[in-house]
């Protein structure tokens, strides 16, 4: 019993033990399924809140970037949701007040855009406006000018200092040989010209290329020459040219020049730039057309009035003057340095050889005779004028002058020809001095012995004859009136009695277009003008004398008395104003052998700058000495610009009318004296004279 009661403890206490170990581990197992559903629910619960929150933080990075374009898209039903919603409301609000960064961005490039477009255009206009104010220029310039060359010279200049360019020039057309020749380079152009050679009066053929479209009337750009396997454009690419344009000049429809400009840099000019030249070279047309309808025309008149009577020969040769007054320019700009160089070395050259100084004097006497006869150009048939000054003039001497100067005209152009004119000189001794301009005297003899050699084709005798004659008195008491003639003969052709009677008219020729009709027309010109006489012996096929009388007065050798010596103040500093460098050149060098300091301006407005800069560094110039006749600004207005700055500072005015401005009361203001070109040594020397003691006796 007792086993068994053992027995029944040990089962009973087994299932106690199997019982307690299955409630464990249904413990065990309940406990873990409850940690694993409150872990779920911990992970599920924490994930629909962090979420939100994740993406409301993104989106509050978002919107405070500036897009307001953002949105949370959160549709719960609890607190995140109204939250979310909150948020979504919030950046609605903000985008009907506040403007997004990207589009603040956008709108700031899209405005910065136009900014940079309306700065273009700006330039384009300024430049545009720039363009036509130096057409307006051009255009005025050339609208004061009747010739083709001075026409075609301020176009190539103004285009080299104003647009710029590197090489210009303007070339002529000629249809019949289909080319082209070259009539104006650029002062700038020429070194560049000779590269390539193309100087002035060069020919160069047409071939298919631009130059051919160009003389069809078209407008010809070619953005780099270089490429372009023609021979022009190769030409030019030899002196490192790249972009070119031609642009045709055109009257009537019909193309008679072309325009050419070039720089150094491809593809260098623009559309606008294009289309200046294209308007230019239509102006540049007009131009020339009207100055080649005015020679016509200008002609046709004088041919008509060839017709009228003999009284009226004074009009018609002032007319011609005033035609004549801008080639007086050119000539007197050209000869001005030869003057001033010859006159100087005569004076300062003491060991030159008796033949050099015989030269230089030839020289001297022949630039005095072409500037008498420059400044005389309006004055055929006027009586002597107050300002004419008559000085003892030696008939013999004068005759000997004229042959030599004449001597390629008598002797070595007919000896070419097989033919021998031979020269006789019949000079009275002791001849007495008259009363004139030796240059006039010198050039109507000229004339006379032109037209005497012209007389004789075929040869024969020139004589040359002086001698004197004594006029019976009007009365019993009067003075014993003395003439000196001097005649000119040849064994020529002869006139007949209606070509003598009409060889003084102005116009009036026998030697078809090699004749002018001017040459005996100044000889009777100069005749007036010294009260004197001219009588012409002659008949068909037995030559002609020329008779030029003389008064003989007895005051002659009382006025002959030498000019007083000039004194003039040393180391004056002074400023030179011309466009022409060579003037400028020669005045500069002339003015400091005198000894002064002088400093040269290449035109009007760059003499007004040097003497503002010498204003401002404390370096006053005592004298300006300006040209009258420059392009833009010329003398007036670089004397009133001086006188603006300084009313002291006196100016001399240099120009090819002076004698005319002097004469006609036209003076400019703000000018202190006027000097003719070419100016004389000694002319200059009494103008500062003249001018430092008048200041001296104001001071």
């Amino acid at each position: 019993m007792i086993s068994e009661a053992l027995n029944l403890s040990t089962l009973s206490r087994s299932g106690v033990l199997n019982t307690q170990q299955q409630a464990n581990i249904a413990i065990v197992a309940f406990g873990g399924l409850v940690i694993l559903v409150v872990t779920a629910t911990i992970f599920f619960t924490l994930r629909s809140v962090t979420r939100p929150l994740h993406k409301l933080r993104e989106g509050t990075t978002i919107v405070g970037a500036g897009n307001l374009d953002f949105s949370l898209d959160v549709h719960t039903q609890d607190e995140i949701g109204d939250l979310a919603r909150a948020f979504d409301g919030m950046t609605d609000k903000l985008k009907l007040t506040t403007v997004s960064r990207d589009k603040l961005v956008s709108s700031n490039e899209a405005l910065q855009n136009e900014i940079i477009v309306r700065q273009q255009t700006e330039l384009k206009v300024q430049a545009q406006l720039g363009r036509l104010n130096l057409l307006h220029q051009i255009t005025r310039s050339i609208g004061e000018r009747q010739d083709l060359r001075s026409i075609f010279q301020v176009v190539i200049r103004s285009l080299e200092d104003q647009l710029p360019v590197d090489f210009t020039c303007i070339c002529l057309y000629d249809m019949a040989q289909n080319a082209l020749e070259v009539t104006s380079v650029g002062l700038r152009s020429t070194a560049l010209a000779q590269d390539f050679a193309m100087n002035e009066h060069t020919r160069i053929p047409i071939d298919e290329n631009g130059l051919s479209r160009c003389v069809r009337g078209q407008l010809v750009y070619e953005a780099d020459i270089s490429e372009v396997p023609f021979p022009f454009p190769q030409r030019l690419a030899r002196g490192e040219l790249r972009a070119l344009v031609m642009a045709p000049l055109l009257a009537e429809s019909t193309v008679f020049g072309v325009l050419v400009v070039a720089r150094r840099q491809a593809k260098s000019f623009s559309s606008g730039e294009c289309e200046f030249l294209r308007q230019l070279s239509e102006h540049v047309a007009l131009a020339s057309n009207q100055a080649q309808l005015y020679g016509a025309l200008q002609q046709a008149y004088d041919d008509l009035r060839q017709t009228q009577q003999s009284v009226m020969q004074q009009e018609r040769l002032r007319a011609l003057g005033q035609m004549a007054s801008g080639i007086a320019h050119d000539i007197n700009n050209a000869i001005s340095p030869v003057a001033l160089y010859t006159e100087s070395l005569l004076e300062t050259e003491k060991n030159l050889s008796p033949h050099g100084r015989n030269c230089l004097e030839v020289i001297e006497r022949a630039i005095d005779d072409v500037a008498a006869t420059v400044a005389r150009m309006r004055e055929f048939y006027r009586q002597r004028e107050p300002q004419l000054t008559l000085a003892a003039v030696d008939a013999n001497r004068l005759v000997q002058q004229v042959l030599d100067l004449t001597r390629a005209r008598w002797s070595d152009m007919p000896q070419q020809r097989g033919v021998v004119i031979e020269t006789r000189t019949e000079l009275a001794p002791e001849l007495p001095p008259v009363m004139g301009v030796e240059s006039e005297i010198r050039e109507a003899l000229t004339n006379l012995i032109f037209n005497a050699v012209d007389a004789m084709p075929d040869g024969g005798t020139l004589t040359l004859r002086t001698r004197v004659v004594s006029r019976i008195p009007e009365s019993v008491d009067g003075p014993d009136l003395r003439q000196v003639y001097v005649e000119v003969s040849d064994t020529g052709v002869g006139m007949s009695e209606e070509i003598r009677r009409r060889c003084l008219e102005p116009f009036f020729t026998t030697k078809g277009e090699r004749g002018t009709g001017l040459g005996l027309a100044m000889v009777y010109g100069m005749i007036e003008r010294h009260s004197a006489n001219i009588e012409i012996d002659t008949s068909p096929g037995k030559g002609t004398t020329m008779r030029l009388s003389f008064l003989v007065h007895a005051f002659t050798a009382a006025n002959a008395q030498p000019a007083p010596d000039v004194v003039i103040p040393s180391h004056l500093r002074i400023l030179v104003v011309d466009d022409d460098p060579m003037v400028l050149r020669s005045l500069r060098d002339i003015l400091e052998i005198d000894g002064h300091i002088v400093v040269a301006a290449d035109g009007g407005q760059a003499g007004i700058d040097r003497f503002h800069q010498s204003l401002e560094q404390n370096e006053p110039f005592s004298l300006v000495v300006s040209d009258l006749g420059m392009p833009y600004v010329d003398g007036r207005k670089v004397a009133a610009a001086i006188k603006q700055l300084s009313p002291s500072t006196p100016i001399i005015l240099l120009t090819g009318w002076g004698q005319r401005l002097v004469a006609d009361g036209e003076n400019p203001v703000h000018v202190d004296c006027v000097l003719s070109k070419p100016p004389k040594l000694r002319d200059l020397r009494e103008a500062l004279a003249k001018i430092f003691k008048y200041k001296l006796a104001i001071a």
